[in-house]
């Protein structure tokens, strides 16, 4: 049986729209667009920090009856 509730990421070469396309195809509809920070880390002189590299978008999906 499926999961009730699924995320799902628009990847790094799809549309919005594809990454919904993807959705229903599986039976989700979605019901929250979120954004999630991806961080990367960067040396400044001897020192290293995090910063945030862009936004991802991700989908939390319901599972349709």
């Amino acid at each position: 049986m499926a999961e009730k509730k699924k995320k799902f990421y628009v990847e790094e070469n799809e549309t919005i729209n594809d990454c919904l396309k993807r959705m229903n195809v599986e039976g989700y509809m979605p019901v929250r667009r979120m954004e999630e920070p991806v961080l990367k880390e960067v040396k400044h002189g001897g020192k290293t920090d995090v910063e945030v590299s862009h936004q991802r978008i991700v989908f939390e999906g319901k599972l349709m009856d």
